[in-house]
C-alpha cells in the first residue's frame, strides 16, 4: 500500500525540521490503515513499533511517500514494515528518510487479543 503526506509549517520543530512524533503519528495511522484494508473483519491496535530510523530530515513543503508491506502474518497480530521516502524533483532518485516495522494485534469487544479470521 502507498499513500503520500505533505508537510506543513505545524508539523515543524523549532529549527524547522518535522518533530519525530508527528512521523511517528502518520506511520502507525498509516500502518493501521494498511492492516485494516489488508484484513477487513479485524479490529487492530498497534502494540509494538520496531526498529525506529529517521534517516534524514524533513523541511516543510516536503512530500512523504509512505509504503506499507505486510511481513509478518500470526495468529492474532500482523506485521508491516513501513518505508518512507522524499521524492526529487526533475524526476531524480527518491531518498529514503524513515523506516520502522509496525505491529498491530486484532481485538475483540472486550479489548482482549483475537485470532486472526482464515
Amino acid at each position: 500500500m502507498e499513500s503520500h503526506k505533505l508537510v506543513l509549517p505545524e508539523h515543524l520543530n523549532q529549527f524547522g525540521y518535522v518533530f519525530g512524533g508527528n512521523m511517528l503519528k502518520w506511520v502507525d495511522e498509516f500502518a493501521w490503515i494498511a492492516a485494516s484494508m489488508g484484513h477487513p473483519s479485524c479490529n487492530f491496535v498497534t502494540i509494538a513499533f520496531d526498529r525506529v530510523e529517521f534517516h534524514k530530515g524533513v523541511k516543510e513543503g516536503t512530500i512523504l511517500k509512505f509504503i506499507a508491506t505486510e511481513t509478518k502474518l500470526g495468529n492474532t497480530s500482523v506485521q508491516y514494515k513501513i518505508n518512507v521516502c522524499r521524492g526529487r524533483s526533475q524526476g531524480e532518485n527518491e531518498e529514503a528518510v524513515f523506516t520502522t516495522q509496525v505491529t498491530l494485534v486484532n481485538i475483540d469487544e472486550s479489548g482482549k487479543k483475537t485470532k486472526l479470521p482464515d
